[in-house]
């Protein structure tokens, strides 16, 4: 068998000093990865490609959401209950006791609707100079068919 050479010690042995380069080294390293972490923690987080974050107010909706459908879910639960707990219970009554507060909020919120996007007309004051020739024709489009075919008259 040949004779091999004896392996040398990667690490230092028992009671020998070790490398202060490498020392210095590794310490700087772990300096340099505890400042970067300080200064990352100041920054925003990165945008990610695939779904961008929500803005606050698309939270608060979802939230909203969230909240009256689970406020409607144990109203519909209630009737249920009621309905069951009492043999006699019209449905229909209860199915109108339920509506009621959508049946007068509906046409109240209709109303202000109207009157908050009821403004005057602005007027309009055009001066022109020389011959002006108004055009004011109306054209009625009709489409038929499965394949449409605009005809304007």
């Amino acid at each position: 068998m040949p004779n091999l050479p004896e392996p040398k010690p990667s690490a230092p042995a028992a009671g020998q000093a070790a490398n202060p380069l490498t020392e210095a080294v590794i310490q700087a390293a772990v300096d340099n990865a505890i400042h970067e972490m300080r200064r990352d923690s100041t920054t925003p987080p990165a945008r990610k490609p695939e779904r961008p974050a929500m803005s606050e107010k698309a939270t608060d909706d979802s939230v909203r959401m969230i909240a009256f459908g689970g406020m409607t879910l144990m109203v519909s639960a209630g009737g249920g209950i009621l309905m069951i707990a009492s043999d006699f219970a019209n449905p229909t009554v209860i199915g109108m006791i339920c509506a009621a507060p959508a049946a007068f909020a509906l046409p109240i919120l209709a109303l202000a609707r109207l009157a908050k996007g009821a403004k005057p007309e602005p007027e309009i004051h055009q001066h022109y100079t020389g011959p002006v020739h108004q055009d004011q024709r109306n054209v009625q489009t009709k489409n038929s068919g499965v394949w449409v075919k605009n005809t304007n008259e």
